[in-house]
This record gives C-alpha cells, sequence and structure tokens, in this order.
C-alpha cells in the first residue's frame, strides 16, 4: 500500500512543480519557477521511492 501512496504523492508535486513552473515563466518570477522545479524534483524522489518500495514488498 505504501507503493501506490508514494507514487500518488510523487506525481501531485510533479503536477503542481510543472505548474508552478509555468506560472513562474508566464509572469516572469524566477523565485516561483524555482520552487517549482525543486518540488518536481521532490515529486519524481517520492515517485522512485515508491517504485523502490513495490521492487521490495514495501519493507523498506
Amino acid at each position: 500500500m505504501g507503493e501506490l501512496k508514494d507514487k500518488a504523492k510523487g506525481l501531485g508535486n510533479e503536477v503542481a512543480g510543472n505548474i508552478k513552473q509555468a506560472a513562474g515563466r508566464a509572469t516572469n518570477d524566477p523565485q516561483l519557477e524555482g520552487e517549482g522545479i525543486a518540488q518536481e524534483r521532490k515529486g519524481e524522489g517520492q515517485n522512485l521511492k515508491g517504485k523502490v518500495k513495490g521492487a521490495f514488498g514495501d519493507k523498506v
């Protein structure tokens, strides 16, 4: 179950990060764009964590 939870959180953060990046570019706000990049990376890490849990049967 933890695998799906981590993947869902990761996907949510990736989507939110992409939206922040686009908003930052559209409004010429480098800080917002940077926050979006950081949030997207966090989501990618969470997604990877979910994949690892799936490979090891949630024992990680």
